[in-house]
């Protein structure tokens, strides 16, 4: 899908252009990730049917986060969301919002490939385990905090990252 998203964005912009688009696209993603995560997979809502929306996107993942079948979001959900972004992207920037749409993708495939990782994998690397550690916490210490699965500087930046080993 990224190399058909390039195809897309071709001779929409300059090269220097793209590649700063590309940039901005993934800086956008890392922050649509912390602020999805934070405020609406984490949404505390009384009307039941919202209620139930929020468990069936995010809350079952926390019942049981080791199931490999919850922890990426299904295509039937992401590919019209991604759909509404890329078009979105397109008004806001004409067809050179292609490349920051590329970015934005870039980021939600490393979230993915990050976010199965921390739940799947023994991560043995340094950077490996510092994701899945953040990530941990999170699960294990307190959903109210470590939003960020990628970009784990967003919750120093926004007070929200967990440094205890305790509840």
């Amino acid at each position: 899908m990224l190399p058909f998203i390039a195809w897309m964005g071709w001779n929409t912009a300059s090269p220097l252009h793209a590649v700063g688009l590309v940039i901005a696209g993934f800086v956008g993603w890392s922050l649509f990730e912390y602020a999805m995560h934070r405020y609406l997979f984490h949404w505390t809502v009384q009307w039941a049917p919202a209620r139930w929306l929020v468990y069936l996107a995010h809350g079952n993942h926390h019942d049981d986060p080791n199931d490999g079948m919850r922890n990426l979001m299904p295509p039937a959900v992401s590919l019209p969301i991604a759909g509404v972004i890329w078009l979105a992207l397109v008004a806001a920037i004409g067809p050179a919002g292609t490349w920051a749409f590329l970015g934005f993708m870039i980021g939600y495939v490393s979230y993915d490939v990050v976010h199965y990782g921390c739940h799947q994998w023994a991560m043995h690397s340094r950077i490996g385990q510092a994701f899945k550690r953040h990530h941990m916490r999170h699960h294990h210490i307190s959903e109210s905090g470590n939003y960020a699965i990628t970009a784990l500087f967003w919750d120093r930046a926004f007070g929200t990252q967990i440094t205890s080993l305790k509840r």
